[in-house]
């Protein structure tokens, strides 16, 4: 089996253990997340990292992530770079390994450096931390301010964004990003990126689209009505799924 790799360069005295991460890997006991892809805390040259393996991708992705775009697990490294040049926070990329089997892409794998977190945005919208409505806001400014930068975050769901309190400051980091764009976001647009927040309560959607109505300096009722509308879409969205798969 074949292999490339990239390794941040803070990071070279890594490459041994980024050369036999699939054994490092499934020698690792504590997984944080199990699904599609698996994530498990490894702890290399005494820090505490993050290993993402992505799944083996079907025949047609082998293919085109072999000879036409880069792998999830390339992107990841990639876009984490980019993120770091932006100054947006995103755990830090130590590297990426791609492993080929007949020529194309099989088992890939993302490290990083693993970040401690006090919650994710999931928590703040089902109203688990008491200043809820202030780290909406805040949060809300977060976006606006990574949308100036150019950066478009395609899964930018309830539990991709980490946050962590330092001295009554909000830090929010991005994770899961190896769906990203990089381009010009007009502002209305910019609203449809809450299209995956899914709110319990409405007032939470109508503090963030308030919130970034007003940075944006663009209509806030229409703001809202956007963002609303986006929420509504989505639990039509889920509940056909689930109808359609109790039916099944």
């Amino acid at each position: 089996m074949s292999h490339k790799y990239t390794l941040n360069p803070k990071y070279k005295h890594f490459e041994n253990e980024l050369l036999n991460i699939q054994k490092i890997f499934n020698n690792a006991d504590e997984s944080i997340h199990k699904a599609r892809n698996e994530l498990k805390i490894v702890e290399l040259h005494g820090i505490k990292c993050v290993v993402k393996s992505f799944k083996v991708p079907h025949a047609i992705n082998r293919v085109a992530y072999t000879f036409f775009r880069e792998g999830k697990a390339k992107k990841s490294y990639d876009n984490a770079v980019k993120l770091t040049e932006l100054a947006i926070h995103t755990p830090e990329p130590i590297g990426v390994i791609e492993f080929f089997s007949s020529g194309l892409l099989a088992e890939s794998y993302f490290i990083s450096v693993y970040e401690p977190y006090d919650f994710t945005i999931r928590e703040v919208f089902h109203h688990k931390v008491s200043t809820y409505r202030e780290t909406l806001k805040e949060f809300a400014k977060f976006t606006y301010e990574i949308h100036q930068k150019g950066v478009w975050h395609v899964d930018y769901s309830l539990g991709n964004i980490l946050v962590t309190l330092q001295d009554d400051t909000y830090k929010f980091s991005l994770v899961d990003i190896n769906r990203m764009e990089f381009k010009s976001i007009h502002p209305y647009e910019g609203l449809t990126n809450f299209n995956k927040f899914w709110a319990k309560d409405d007032n939470d959607l109508i503090i963030l689209a308030a919130e970034y109505a007003k940075l944006a300096k663009i209509d806030e009722k229409k703001a809202v009505e956007i963002v609303i509308n986006e929420a509504k879409f989505l639990e039509a969205k889920v509940t056909i799924k689930r109808k359609l798969k109790g039916s099944k």
